[in-house]
């Protein structure tokens, strides 16, 4: 095993020797537990990893990008899918095969399609799809980065993956993605088309088979007009309530698929009995909000909330200040007087953010509202109202999990040693430094492989790249003050708790923290006092 001498390489006024010298017998078991698909990484110090390091990580955490003060919050908004209601995975192979048979059956696709199967670890959230006047480009699926740069081996044409060689001629050379190609406000580009919520995870999955088999039967197709006939496949499985209509049904049996009912219950309960006044603004129609809330809370569901808004076509109802809103009766029917007031035990329908402000008078960091789609519920309350906002991504679950694990903490910490054991031996131009610098640069980009497939073999972490924010990650931290798996989480904490985001370095304060233990090289005083501080 290859093994620096970090304390020399730290140090500013001692040795300047980068790195022992290295027997053949040790560069060749280093090579070959590579080519086994073995880890060949010894750590320089047992203790790199913080003591408890990997236990800190709880999946009912609130994770905050900006301050929030519980105590200054009065009024408590809410989606209503994936946001109050929690479905289970079993939903996305039911979308994916009523949209497959659609395909086949309504667009008339070759039935060969039929034979492939939702893959339920193929795709995740923050995938974009790429369009281009070339038409090798046209189509591909890819993971990118804060920057806009991809990330090598996530690019994918139908379910098989494009050499980064190939990438890089595509592109002309870069794996950039220019912005005027990218993803504009609502995540639609010219060029690019990106997929940031769980209901688009089926769509992307249905992309790819569908791409594979042309490809692999060799027949010509446009991938663009692909897209549009898959997207109108998947959205037929929304407009004609297939979604609603199974939800509903399994309600009455087992429910299945709806999940944390009385987890909602419970938050709903505690906001209300403390004072809180809540409002609902969802898509769904009133007969599929009234049959889940029911289920998860009891027939006097409404009694919670002081405004509920349904089929308020999101984001349109964010920016759209021309819509009126209706008033539903008792049983679901639209009534045309005109409304001059948003009155609780009431069900409204359509309407605009506009009118809402004007009727409530809720204004400003005194409203916090959850949704699980970023651009759909979030973007514009921020960005334009001012409100608090609060994103439920439920993929922390699996990546908080991941990222407790001992695995993801030794190749993390070594990853990291050794990029700052490069950094250093960079300077040093013998010939062994250089040799060992290109074993390291290796050793690295196997690390970085082996930490992406830890999340997702494909596409790795929804959050990351190899070592950027991933578009998604700087969208999340964009558009919402704070981020959780679900809404539960705020049961954990009273309400007058003041959210602190931690303060990451910027790259100039870097050697101010005790992210240089990462080097190998430095101890931080007190670090396993620090370590059991949550």
């Amino acid at each position: 095993m290859l093994v620096a001498q970090p304390c020399e390489l730290a140090s500013s006024t001692g040795p300047k020797t980068a790195v022992t010298s290295f027997s053949s017998a040790e560069v060749h078991n280093h090579q070959v537990s590579l080519q086994k698909g073995l880890s060949p990484f010894v750590f320089p110090a047992p203790d790199l990893i913080p003591p408890g390091a990997c236990n800190l990580l709880n999946s009912s955490t609130i994770y905050a990008n900006n301050e929030v003060n519980l105590a200054e919050v009065d009024i408590y908004g809410f989606d209503y899918d994936y946001t109050l209601a929690q479905y289970s995975n079993a939903l996305n192979t039911m979308i994916y095969n009523k949209a497959r048979e659609f395909l086949i059956e309504h667009f008339k696709y070759p039935e060969g399609i039929r034979k492939y199967d939702y893959l339920s670890n193929f795709a995740v959230k923050s995938f974009k799809l790429h369009f281009n006047h070339c038409r090798s480009i046209i189509g591909l699926l890819m993971k990118i980065d804060a920057f806009h740069y991809i990330e090598p081996g996530t690019v994918y044409r139908g379910l098989s993956p494009v050499p980064d060689e190939e990438v890089l001629q595509l592109f002309g050379g870069t794996f950039h993605v220019p912005l005027q190609q990218d993803s504009g406000f609502y995540g639609k580009g010219p060029k690019v088309k990106q997929f940031m919520d769980i209901f688009s995870i089926p769509e992307m999955t249905l992309l790819a088979v569908a791409n594979d088999f042309f490809i692999t039967n060799d027949i010509e197709y446009d991938p663009v007009h692909l897209f549009k006939d898959i997207s109108e496949a998947v959205g037929m499985v929304h407009l004609k309530g297939y979604m609603y209509k199974w939800i509903m049904e399994d309600l009455g049996k087992n429910s299945f698929h709806v999940f944390r009912g009385d987890e909602t219950d419970a938050v709903l309960h505690r906001l209300a009995s403390s004072g809180k006044k809540l409002f609902l603004i969802t898509n769904s129609p009133f007969s599929f909000v009234d049959r889940g809330m029911t289920h998860m809370v009891g027939k006097n569901w409404r009694d919670f909330f002081d405004v509920v808004i349904v089929q308020a076509d999101k984001p349109h109802f964010f920016t759209d200040c021309i819509k009126p809103f209706r008033r539903l009766d008792g049983n679901g029917d639209l009534r045309w007087e005109k409304i001059k007031s948003l009155d609780k035990g009431q069900i409204y329908k359509q309407g605009n953010l506009f009118d809402f402000l004007r009727l409530t008078g809720w204004r400003g960091s005194k409203v916090l509202y959850f949704g699980d789609h970023l651009y759909s519920d979030l973007a514009d309350l921020m960005l334009r109202h001012g409100w608090r906002t609060a994103a439920i991504v439920p993929e922390l679950e699996q990546e908080t999990k991941v990222v407790s694990t001992d695995r993801y903490g030794m190749n993390l910490t070594w990853m990291q040693a050794l990029t700052g054991l490069m950094e250093r031996l960079q300077t040093h131009r013998d010939p062994v430094s250089k040799q060992v610098f290109l074993e390291w640069q290796k050793e690295r980009e196997e690390l970085r492989v082996m930490t992406k497939n830890l999340f997702n073999p494909q596409f790795g972490s929804i959050f990351r790249t190899c070592h950027n924010p991933t578009y998604f990650s700087r969208r999340l931290c964009r558009f919402s003050d704070v981020y959780m798996t679900s809404l539960s989480c705020l049961l954990n904490y009273d309400l007058s708790y003041t959210f602190y985001p931690r303060r990451t370095p910027l790259q100039h304060e870097a050697p101010l923290w005790m992210d240089q233990l990462c080097t190998g090289c430095m101890k931080t005083p007190f670090l396993e006092e620090m370590s059991h501080i949550r």
